[in-house]
């Protein structure tokens, strides 16, 4: 019975709550049984609230771990956001931008116009009336609260961090190699530092970024076709896609990424046989109205609202037609204009072809050919760009102050340049850059000169009237054919070299194309005191027109940004040197007076996702190599996984890479940015993969090293993205390279 008995209070079997619970001396034999038996239950209780909590962390982790990058995110890029007070690097362009939306000024640039019309936003929700030039390098006035616009161009750049996050989580990747990506893109100082100022980049990184985790999701969902998330994720991919494109034309190139991915996708669905023939149908216009038709429509509506917005005349009228032009508040274009020309009338003649100038001459003359004096295209309005209406010289003599005789269809005329006195000119020589075109001149002047001055007037239509026997201001496009020679005036968007300022080349081209808008033409201002004033603002410009012409004009623009071989640009860098972070950029000066900032990335996330591109293709030709061998050691979710984790990524680098391999253009360092993005998440794929068959411990000491050092260097080079304050010399220890030019 006593053996029974001490069982029983070995196990503690017999105890029920009252008496575990008892407070007994701990001096008895029982009550130290007791208390062991508590501690016991309270160790255990704990473990059960640990384990809860830790079921609870890893439950919520795809809250919780995003919102912790989120807030890091939005402190490395506002911390001391406003330090500098001077307008630094490309501020001075567009911030000036924000300031014509804000005074409703049209003006030009390259680049469309979504990202210019938030920093003006920016600038309308920070009080700003827009007054300040943004000239580089000056102190901003204390009426302007930039830090609020930095602020704001900040959110874009912060935001780029938890969307990184769900991105790699898309790709599959495995928790610890979802945390390196976000953290690479969190802890990369050149999207830090880019985001901390009223410029483009940081809108760009946004809107690539939600372009490629709407593709990685849209790809997810494809087991649920269809479906209402399937059919969301494909419209968000759409607008994404119109919002970066909207931006800079650098979003075209995520843009072929996905299209791409939709060309090979439907590829699949079209060799499965098994699909009904209404599915794949649907498939396809799903994809042309998510993928073409609204990202069509968000480029559009973009455009649409800068032309509503920018309804003064500002700067960049003169890329417009003058149609347009004639339409703007403030513009002297067809203002008192008399409505039709006559002959002694003066005009200013502007080309209709996307981009067009103002036909133009000065006094300096071709360096070969005729070496006469030179005839352009020329955007900016002077007095150079004026010209007279003459008859020809087989016409009686011409007498300006008798009654007016109106230019008319199929005459014969000269145009005399109103600064020099000489006529346009053509004549049987090459062209200076286009050799199968005729050269066009000024040569003589209003008594002395040939039948080669003379030009056949030939109107093409007029949007006010069905009536083509007149030309009219604004309204008439005509075409100018060298009456002699028979070629046509034309101004194709050819840049003259430096000699013609590069200026548009005006030549005489011999192929008779009516529907050649580059050689159509009309009268865009006009001076005549024997004329009546007529409504210049009386006829619109259709949008399309607007829209294309503007497109263009932006194209032809880009196209011309060469570098100068005359100059020395020190920002300037080559394709080659970026994945290995061969240069950085300095964006302001670097006196010792002022605040420092210079663009250079995190060498572990620069150098870790160049070597992984390599280190990837040569895991898929090891594969390949095995594959045909026979071994058969991947799955198909395994090939899936590298098709579109790895091989999609690496896809996008090289469309955002090779472009300005090929591109004759001024490039920078920070044209690399969206490129790196796709480095990092191959990167992130490349460790994932590596690291996943290892053991725990491995896992943890690798990726330990790697979280470590990403910190690490970001901290180390943290003061160029939050501004070096002081003599330039004490930040002596970030110059690695002689390349990097952090000190003097």
């Amino acid at each position: 019975m006593a053996s029974s008995q001490s069982e029983a209070v070995a196990t503690g079997a017999d105890f029920d709550t009252a008496t575990r619970r008892r407070n007994v001396p701990s001096t008895s034999a029982n009550g130290g049984l007791v208390d062991r038996i508590e501690l016991d239950e309270k160790k255990t209780q704990l473990k059960k609230k640990e384990q809860s909590f830790i079921e609870f962390l890893d439950e919520w982790e795809f809250i919780i771990a995003p919102v912790l990058f989120t807030v890091l995110a939005f402190f490395t890029r506002l911390y001391k956001i406003g330090l500098s007070p001077i307008v630094t690097w490309d501020e001075a362009h567009f911030g000036k931008f924000g300031s014509h939306y804000l005074k409703r000024e049209f003006y030009f640039d390259v680049h469309p116009p979504l990202g210019k019309m938030l920093v003006g936003l920016s600038g309308y929700m920070a009080g700003y009336n827009g007054s300040f030039e943004f000239k580089s390098g000056e102190k901003y006035p204390d009426e302007l609260n930039y830090t609020f616009m930095r602020a704001f161009n900040s959110f874009f750049g912060a935001v780029c961090v938890p969307m990184a996050y769900y991105t790699a989580r898309e790709l599959n990747f495995k928790r610890p190699a979802v945390w390196f990506v976000t953290l690479m893109v969190l802890c990369e100082n050149s999207y830090t530092t880019i985001s901390r100022f009223i410029l483009l980049d940081s809108m760009l990184l946004c809107f690539t970024f939600t372009t490629v985790l709407c593709w990685a999701r849209f790809h997810r969902l494809q087991h649920k076709s269809f479906s209402a998330e399937w059919f969301l994720w494909l419209l968000l991919t759409g607008v994404s896609i119109g919002c970066v494109c909207s931006v800079k034309w650098v979003g075209f190139f995520v843009t072929a990424m996905v299209g791409l991915y939709t060309v090979e996708d439907l590829w699949n669905k079209f060799g499965d046989y098994k699909m009904p023939k209404l599915d794949l149908a649907t498939h396809l216009a799903a994809r042309v109205v998510g993928l073409i038709i609204i990202p069509l429509i968000v480029y559009m509506v973009s455009f649409a609202l800068h032309f509503a917005i920018l309804e003064n005349s500002g700067p960049g009228d003169a890329q417009m037609s003058s149609l347009f032009q004639a339409n703007l508040r403030g513009t002297e274009v067809g203002k008192d204009s008399p409505l039709e020309i006559a002959y002694g009338s003066r005009a200013t003649i502007k080309n209709m072809g996307y981009g067009g100038g103002l036909l133009h001459s000065h006094v300096q003359t071709y360096p070969e050919g005729s070496t006469q004096q030179q005839i352009t295209c020329y955007h900016h309005k002077d007095s150079n760009n004026e010209w007279w209406f003459y008859p020809n010289r087989d016409q009686p003599e011409f007498n300006a102050e008798a009654d007016p005789k109106f230019v008319a269809d199929g005459d014969v005329l000269r145009l005399i340049h109103s600064q020099t006195g000489r006529n346009l000119h053509s004549h049987d020589v090459s062209a200076p850059v286009t050799k199968a075109d005729k050269e066009v001149s000024c040569y003589g002047n209003t008594t002395v000169g040939d039948e080669k001055d003379h030009w056949t007037m030939e109107v093409v239509r007029d949007v006010a009237s069905n009536d083509r026997s007149k030309v009219r201001t604004l309204t008439t496009a005509f075409r100018l054919k060298h009456t002699a020679l028979g070629c046509y005036l034309r101004a194709g968007n050819v840049n003259l070299p430096q000699w013609g300022f590069k200026q548009i080349e005006v030549t005489c081209t011999k192929e008779n194309k009516p529907k050649d808008v580059y050689t159509h033409w009309n009268v865009e201002a006009h001076w005549n005191d024997k004329l009546p004033a007529a409504d210049a603002g009386a006829y619109k410009s259709p949008f399309l027109q607007d829209f294309i012409h503007l497109n263009v004009a932006m194209m032809t623009s880009n196209n011309a940004l060469v570098p100068d071989p005359d100059k020395q640009d020190d920002l300037a860098s080559q394709f080659w040197q970026w994945p290995l972070l061969h240069v950085g950029l300095r964006m302001c000066g670097w006196d010792d007076s002022i605040v420092k900032y210079f663009l250079l990335g995190n060498p572990l996330v620069y150098w870790g996702s160049t070597a992984t591109l390599g280190v990837t293709a040569l895991m898929v030709v090891w594969y390949l190599i095995r594959w045909q061998r026979g071994y058969t050691e991947l799955k198909q979710a395994d090939i899936d996984q590298i098709h579109y984790a790895a091989l999609y990524p690496i896809l996008g680098w090289f469309l955002h890479y090779l472009p300005f391999v090929a591109m004759a253009r001024v490039t920078y360092v920070h044209h690399y940015y969206p490129a790196l993005y796709f480095a990092i998440l191959n990167f992130g794929f490349v460790v994932d993969w590596v690291l996943k068959p290892q053991s725990k411990a491995i896992q943890y000491l690798l990726y330990g090293i790697l979280y470590a050092t990403t910190i690490g260097l970001y901290i180390f080079f943290m003061p160029i993205s939050w501004g070096m304050v002081g003599p330039n010399k004490q930040y002596s220890y970030m110059k690695w390279f002689d390349n990097w030019r952090v000190t003097d």
